[in-house]
């Protein structure tokens, strides 16, 4: 088996200068901008529990949301492969952060897929499919923390 690396890559570049820098720990914003090449921006701040601005995303939904979407592209492949017609799905991923005196960290990321497929009868295997999803999630395989998954699978 052979090892391959990827790179990715991505600038932040912080916008909430009001003036002062960080002269004064209230006296910044937290917004900041997500830039990878030929993409949209994505506008940034901290959760506004950390005075940041909740019209834009956090790090912390981020990170949840980067679980969902890696877990649901490989569903969706392992679908495939398996003659399983997906034709909606939708997660309702959430994560737990700790936040004690001297540092913050993620306990869990739960996620809760609802499927909907062609075939009644291959609702079994398509449950089974987010158990080989989760082995396979790139990001999950990262976390130093659980991520479980609760699947709804439906027949149309």
């Amino acid at each position: 088996m052979s090892t391959q690396l990827h790179t990715y890559k991505a600038t932040i570049k912080w916008t909430g200068n009001r003036g002062e820098g960080t002269k004064n720990y209230k006296g910044y914003d937290r917004s900041h901008d997500i830039i990878v090449d030929d993409k949209d921006v994505i506008r940034a701040s901290s959760d506004p529990a950390f005075m940041g601005d909740r019209s834009r995303h956090n790090p912390e939904e981020l990170l949840v949301a980067s679980l969902s979407s890696c877990h649901m592209l490989w569903f969706l492949h392992l679908c495939s492969d398996n003659g399983i017609v997906v034709v909606d799905y939708n997660d309702l991923a959430s994560g737990t952060m700790v936040e004690t005196s001297t540092v913050g960290y993620f306990s869990e990321v739960r996620l809760k897929p609802l499927v909907m497929i062609t075939d009644g009868s291959k609702i079994e295997r398509c449950n089974e499919l987010h158990d080989l999803a989760h082995k396979h999630c790139f990001i999950a395989n990262s976390c130093n923390f659980p991520v479980t998954h609760d699947p709804i699978c439906v027949a149309i």
